[in-house]
């Protein structure tokens, strides 16, 4: 009988992609694919982070010159999920990512809550990314003598804490017009690209890989001529700690190498192409980001970066140059450097979440729109389209200051559940053929589920609950949509309907305590971690992470599961199902009526 933890076999998927009527254009090779996953690895991350890894703010602490070191070790975990992701890629060469790779090990409720966990590292961490293009693009522009009204490159919330932006903007109908224009146009622009076709973007991609990496180059053959030895004393400020921290944060300087992953169905072959590209655009990068982490930190010394970090400064490879007085052009150059790597990272991000939605509509999961393909160009239009608008408008209103550690503890838990996947997998099915095997026995997967969790630990509190309430919301979706739906455990897979019912009720239920119980659990966690020194205003800015998921789990997800239990409880079922459908309803109404009390408490102002 289908469950929730019904697996899909690999036969199965791959027979998915032999069947379709239309499937995704074959068109890239090693060297391509190689590409694709520089482009999308080197970007928002060495160009912006690693100011902040180096620094520390008020809520981590600051790697310094061993900053060196954080990047050596956030590679190391890198590495080993890299090796677990080129074994499933090569046995399972199919659009979708870790999406696919948990449905065929995992089962249909983990393979769901990790598709929705990519939306953040690929669309949340696009809309963030995109903001950021619009700041390099602005100062980039002023070099070259055009201004750019801040009123068009910027988002409301922002707004309010510019003296004087908000008065200065036009108004229509006494509402100020601030928003983020440019971000909204380099997404649009972005997506027109990703219509036209796999091959057309690929080497678009190639020509911006090629820039970004001689734009570097010149920072690190310029900054080397200013490089202080003494710079890089005391090596470790903040010790193994600030080492850590520094790790957890430039991770998101690495994310992008599993984006290779997710056009498996469009390499030539996947078997030997996509593990070949996804291990070494991942030693390249690693080379160079420690050799740019060496020549920045050797310019600037740690109290220098301290206040770097205090005056709000977003472009560190640029105030690099300019502390060391290298010229306006040197910082022009690496300005517009900037600018080419976030567009190659939006191009990357924005080609692999369209192909997760596309995996998820194919199995029934979301609506069908999102698996069409254009019979021209062999593209996913439908998701293609629909990423890029939801991309687009929320980088023109949201102010993503938080969100690049949202993305990490996002790619982290994907990351983990990666690792796991390849364990499960290798007990269930040894025999399996793998082209590519990663080595080490059950050694590495472990310790890449062990080293994903402990940079988890690293990162701000805040993250730990916002990422709750996210996979909350995946699961109310799951439960609501995603369960009646499914090509493989939905409504008209079983014979009896009320035998559906029952057994997604049951699961609906246990969400539900889980659910909840991880947000109280991320909570507690939040409040242990800060110690009671949480800045002024930071519980009543952050309460509603907690109150949103509880009050959707409440008007939708609780209802469902009662309606459906009602209704197997009712029926003719044998006696074991419908005392199943009784736990759960049970279970929901007491969730449903402890959760409605909490909220009344927190509308009372308790």
């Amino acid at each position: 009988m289908p469950g929730a933890f019904t697996t899909k076999s690999l036969d199965a998927i791959l027979q998915d992609l032999q069947s379709a009527k239309l499937t995704l254009r074959r068109a890239l090779g090693p060297v391509q694919i190689t590409l694709l996953g520089i482009g999308a690895i080197i970007g928002a991350g060495i160009f912006a982070t690693i100011g902040t890894a180096a620094a520390g703010d008020a809520q981590r602490l600051g790697a310094g010159p061993g900053l060196m070191l954080s990047f050596v070790l956030s590679a190391g975990v890198c590495a080993l999920v890299a090796l677990c992701y080129a074994e499933f890629a090569s046995m399972v060469p199919i659009s979708g990512s870790a999406y696919t790779y948990s449905y065929a090990t995992l089962g249909e409720l983990i393979a769901w809550i990790i598709g929705w966990d990519l939306i953040i590292e690929y669309a949340v961490g696009n809309v963030a990314v995109a903001i950021s293009w619009a700041n390099y693009f602005k100062t980039l522009m002023r070099g070259a003598g055009v201004i750019i009204p801040d009123w068009l490159s910027t988002d409301f919330q922002t707004a309010h804490k510019i003296p004087g932006l908000i008065e200065s903007a036009p108004h229509l109908l006494g509402v100020p017009l601030v928003f983020n224009l440019l971000a909204f146009l380099i997404v649009a622009a972005v997506t027109v690209v990703l219509l036209i076709g796999i091959r057309q973007s690929a080497w678009f991609n190639a020509g911006m890989v090629i820039l970004k990496l001689a734009v570097l180059g010149f920072f690190i053959f310029l900054g080397v001529r200013y490089l202080q030895v003494d710079n890089w004393q005391p090596f470790l400020p903040n010790g193994w700690q600030g080492l850590a921290s520094g790790a957890a944060v430039i991770f998101f300087a690495y994310i992008g190498f599993d984006a290779v992953s997710t056009v498996a169905e469009e390499a030539n072959r996947p078997q030997r192409d996509l593990p070949l590209g996804i291990i070494a655009s991942l030693v390249i990068c690693t080379v160079i980001y420690i050799i740019v982490a060496a020549v920045f930190t050797g310019m600037i010394p740690f109290p220098a970066l301290t206040q770097m970090l205090s005056t709000q400064q977003a472009e560190p490879l640029t105030l690099a140059l300019e502390y060391a007085h290298a010229g306006g052009l040197a910082v022009l150059i690496v300005a517009l450097g900037s600018v080419i790597a976030h567009t190659a990272v939006l191009f990357v991000f924005q080609l692999g979440q369209p192909r997760i939605f596309f995996s998820m509509a194919r199995d029934g999961l979301l609506p069908g729109v999102f698996a069409k393909i254009h019979p021209r160009y062999r593209t996913p239009w439908g998701s293609t389209i629909l990423t890029g608008l939801a991309v687009g408008t929320a980088a023109m209103f949201t102010s993503l200051d938080e969100m690049v550690d949202l993305t990490n503890i996002g790619t982290l838990f994907a990351f983990t559940l990666v690792c796991v996947g390849i364990i499960i997998l290798r007990v269930r099915d040894p025999e399996r053929p793998r082209p590519f095997r990663a080595p080490g026995g059950l050694v590495l997967p472990v310790l890449g589920a062990l080293g994903c969790l402990g940079l988890i630990y690293y990162l701000p509190p805040t993250s730990w609950l916002r990422f709750s309430a996210w996979l909350n919301f995946g699961a109310v979706l799951y439960v609501s949509y995603g369960s009646t739906r499914s090509r493989l455990t939905g409504r008209a897979t079983e014979a009896d309907p009320a035998r559906h019912d029952a057994r997604t009720a049951g699961t609906g239920a246990w969400l539900g305590v889980f659910g909840t119980g991880l947000l109280i659990a991320a909570r507690l966690a939040d409040v242990y971690r800060l110690g009671g020194e949480a800045p002024e205003g930071w519980w009543a800015e952050n309460s509603w992470w907690l109150t949103v998921p509880l009050l959707l789990n409440l008007v939708i997800l609780y209802p469902t599961v009662l309606t459906r239990a009602w209704r197997a409880r009712r029926s003719d079922l044998p006696a074991a199902e419908r005392i199943q459908a009784g736990r759960a309803l049970w279970t929901a109404g007491i969730m449903a009526a402890l959760t409605a009390g909490y909220l009344g408490l927190v509308v009372g102002g308790w």
